[in-house]
């Protein structure tokens, strides 16, 4: 089959690409950024993949979608938006989306979406609500999968339970910590997601997909708890605001402040699932929240995350053109150059291609940690996203607060851009050539304060980058 597959770089997307692969389709990549979808991890199947550029808020980038398509998958959502409305952007996507595809051959479309079963919804459900009916059209038949919490290696829900008990051994929480949801692990969600494709029976049906566990909030953090080995205690009070539970989580785990907000008014509603013999139909085996813990653990453990909600990008980080940045500006820039020499090249640029995350920088970590903590301070997102593979990157993989623009093992190159609150826009790259590791940071300045926020920092720069350099040439 030929299939459009839109949000082809995100979490689920990613991962669906590879499914839709190996079951031998034809798969189109709707994408906001070519610039971030890597052929390169596709070597063995590239006459399977055409990708298009599309932005389904701009009705007129739509046009390039083949009129010769036989599904399609629409995984796409603001939730993390932080401009505007996001209710009304992602209507208008779904109208958008729906007009173009109703000009095409296509006779299923699969929607991706929350359960939504309570009379009184979140803003975000009460959108994914809105979407699935301005989904629906007379032209093609429409599947809608209705989903709770996804927990796998790299999903938004994994890493805020991780975050909160790896680093929290007694925990003062909201009482929304009470709420029931039925976790489903994301194996579940990708068999789902492949197995109604051309079903007919599931044309113009929608449903609630979810694992065997009906759980509060607080049990999952325990059972995560247990299956880690560690002891933890929660403690429900019933005085934090939503605003209050929002900072919570804001500063507490990796998610950025509009997320955890979203989040927030989310978790205070029952996510329970109405059941349905979906899986039995499909021949589906329904993991439980004890067995998708392990299954990310499993996959963290062999380094083998194939995507991670951090990677994704904000509309505000869409609406600034980030390739535009691919060329390094030389004018109106302040830069800090350097270079060594190195013994052997290849350990050297696995070194730089290993920076970040779990391995941290390599000098003076505690001054990067600091860093990190005054751009969370201000509404940044920090140091806590860290990397989705501890020695492998791709444009558009999030490092930490800084965001990977280009990175070829071939030229021994990588670009980086950062992603921190700052006055101006910095650059940090890296590059080996005859023997010579060079190290360049470029800070373009955004009036007066950018210049003596670059003075103030200046001779931190010394230290940190002269030890960073020397440790990564192997010296």
């Amino acid at each position: 089959m030929k299939i459009l597959l839109t949000g082809a770089t995100g979490y689920i997307g990613k991962r669906l690409l590879i499914q839709l692969l190996e079951e031998g389709h034809h798969v189109v990549c709707s994408v906001r950024d070519q610039n971030r979808f890597s052929l390169r991890l596709f070597k063995e199947r590239l006459t399977q993949i055409e990708v298009i550029e599309n932005d389904f808020l701009e009705e007129s980038t739509l046009n390039n979608i083949p009129k010769d398509i036989d599904a399609a998958y629409y995984l796409i959502h603001s939730m993390s938006s932080s401009e505007g409305d996001f209710q009304e952007k992602e209507k208008i996507s779904a109208e958008n989306f729906r007009k173009a595809l109703e000009k095409t051959a296509v006779k299923q479309v699969i929607f991706l979406t929350g359960i939504i079963n309570e009379e009184k919804l979140s803003k975000h459900l009460q959108s994914r609500k809105n979407v699935e009916k301005a989904l629906k059209s007379s032209v093609y038949s429409l599947t809608s999968l209705r989903a709770g919490i996804i927990v796998g290696s790299g999903s938004a829900s994994f890493e805020i339970i991780r975050d909160l008990v790896e680093k929290l051994p007694v925990m003062i929480t909201p009482k929304w910590l009470n709420t029931k949801c039925q976790p489903i692990a994301i194996r579940n969600v990708m068999q789902f997601l492949v197995g109604v494709l051309g079903q007919e029976f599931t044309y113009n049906q929608n449903y609630d997909i979810a694992g065997t566990d009906i759980v509060t909030y607080k049990q999952m953090l325990l059972q995560y708890a247990e299956i880690r080995g560690l002891k933890r205690h929660i403690f429900i009070v019933p005085v934090m605001t939503p605003q209050l539970s929002s900072y919570w989580l804001y500063f507490v785990t990796s998610t950025s402040y509009f997320l955890a907000k979203n989040l927030v008014h989310s978790m205070k509603i029952d996510v329970v699932a109405n059941e349905n013999n979906l899986a039995e139909q499909l021949d589906i085996h329904l993991f439980s929240y004890h067995e998708a813990i392990n299954q990310a653990f499993d996959k963290i453990k062999q380094n083998d995350v194939l995507s991670s909600w951090f990677d994704s990008f904000s509309n505000q980080f869409h609406s600034r053109q980030v390739w535009q940045y691919l060329e390094v500006p030389e004018e109106g820039c302040f830069k800090d150059i350097r270079e060594e020499k190195v013994d052997d090249e290849e350990k050297a640029f696995d070194r730089v291609f290993s920076i970040g995350g779990k391995t941290g920088w390599y000098y003076a970590d505690f001054l990067w940690r600091i860093r990190g903590f005054l751009d969370k301070l201000f509404g940044g997102v920090g140091l806590r996203r860290g990397r989705r593979n501890l020695n492998n990157l791709e444009a558009g993989d999030s490092v930490d607060f800084w965001r990977v623009l280009y990175a070829n093992r071939e030229e021994k190159r990588l670009l980086l851009f950062a992603e921190m609150k700052l006055p101006g826009e910095a650059w940090l790259a890296f590059k080996i050539k005859d023997g010579f590791l060079h190290q360049e940071a470029t800070f373009r300045p955004l009036g007066l304060s950018g210049r003596l926020y670059w003075y103030s920092v200046l001779p931190f720069h010394g230290l940190i980058f002269n030890g960073m350099l020397k440790k990564l040439a192997g010296k």
